[in-house]
């Protein structure tokens, strides 16, 4: 189906403010009916979760409603659904359950491509409990995460797998089911970083491999917390610390304190735009193809920009990987990529630079902590957009 990109805009308050956005992987723009399902909550009768009160019942239907949601955005069991501050944060938590049990001789695997917010819990959990980090390396030259390179650090006593769905900062999606296959065969666990895939791609977390998914709402189109999916009976045998009256059911054992329910309004809003996206009789239909519908949309624009990037003197791009999200990555010779960023910006163009927290991946590169110019698409990025932005790289470039 057709991706009409004037529509999308037209649910975008914040454009109007004239920018062209490719800042979308820090933390996507929102659409007007999530901003509206954010104050409409804070202005419904609300209360704590309960079935006595209106504003009890309220608040209930407004988080089995966000769970059901985000369960048909990446394929996932609602009774597995966890929120949370945010992605990393939700990491932390599970990080310190998860290797209450682990000790020396016990290995967890990370990589060098991740964001680290899947690196250094891991790293800190591990270093605590005595057991051993092995890194998983990647190819600098095509920014490849090889499934081997992960696959020849597992052995009988790794108790954890760590990896991106998609690299925030090149782009890169590794291949999660080859992967994961590698962990489950060494009788391991997976813990999948989905926050910059989620907003690019269909997920299917089954289908991926994970055990555990993470994913953010504020990098497809919502607002800021964090989600965490694994199977019911997995969380079940999992057991957090809690304040002593609070439910051990499942998945609320590890949402500490009251949930933001207007937030997760906003979720469960954000993930019904992007299913009004595209067609079919379920959400979950109608989110499949509005993701494939999205992703055609966003790598065409992708290919106008490297095209465009491509011939601009002293210009690299670092975002090489055959399978890879709308996310650019580009240097400039003799150059800080933080000037290109504010001349940009004095232009209209919001385009950051930097490393984005994927330190690992900016270190492997050669590039230090500094990075480079990230470049990254959205929804709501049109064709207009990125001849602003082109423009604005052959004068900067020219200077």
């Amino acid at each position: 189906m057709s991706f009409d990109v004037a529509a999308v805009r037209a649910h975008f308050p914040a454009l109007q403010a004239g920018a062209a956005h490719f800042d979308g992987p820090g933390g996507s723009q929102v659409p007007d009916v999530v901003a509206a399902a954010v104050a409409a909550t804070l202005t419904a009768p609300l209360a704590n979760r309960g079935s006595v009160t209106r504003a009890e019942r309220t608040a209930d239907a407004i988080v089995l409603a966000a769970r059901a949601a985000v369960a048909d955005l990446v394929a996932g069991d609602p009774g597995g659904v966890v929120f949370g501050r945010s992605a990393t944060s939700l990491t932390y938590e599970l990080s310190r359950v998860l290797s209450a049990g682990w000790g020396p001789g016990d290995e967890v695997v990370v990589t060098r491509l991740d964001h680290d917010a899947n690196v250094r819990p891991w790293v800190q959990a591990a270093t605590a409990r005595g057991a051993t980090v092995r890194w998983a390396d990647f190819d600098p030259a095509t920014g490849e995460l090889p499934p081997e390179a992960v696959g020849a650090l597992l052995g009988d006593r790794t108790r954890l797998v760590a990896v991106t769905g998609a690299s925030n900062l090149i782009g890169t999606r590794p291949d999660l089911p080859a992967i994961t296959a590698l962990a489950h065969d060494a009788g391991a666990l997976t813990w999948v970083d989905g926050v910059h895939l989620t907003a690019h791609a269909s997920v299917d977390v089954a289908a991926s491999g994970a055990d555990f998914y993470a994913c953010s709402p504020y990098k497809f189109l919502g607002p800021h917390c964090g989600c965490l999916v694994a199977a019911p009976a997995l969380l079940a045998g999992l057991h957090p610390d809690k304040l002593l009256p609070s439910t051990d059911a499942v998945p609320e054992r590890f949402e500490l304190g009251t949930l933001p329910y207007e937030l997760l309004a906003g979720t469960t809003a954000a993930i019904d735009f992007l299913a009004s996206l595209g067609g079919g009789a379920d959400r979950r239909t109608r989110l499949t193809t509005a993701m494939a519908a999205l992703e055609e949309h966003e790598d065409r624009l992708r290919v106008r920009i490297e095209d465009g990037v491509r011939d601009l003197p002293g210009v690299t791009l670092w975002s090489r990987a055959k399978r890879r999200t709308p996310t650019l990555l580009l240097t400039f010779a003799g150059r800080d990529a933080a000037d290109a960023y504010r001349f940009l910006a004095g232009r209209g163009v919001n385009a950051p630079a930097g490393s984005f927290y994927a330190l690992e991946a900016s270190r492997r590169l050669g590039l230090g902590d500094t990075g480079g110019l990230r470049v990254g698409l959205a929804p709501y990025t049109d064709d207009a957009d990125v001849d602003r932005l082109l423009a604005g790289l052959a004068e900067f470039t020219a200077g």
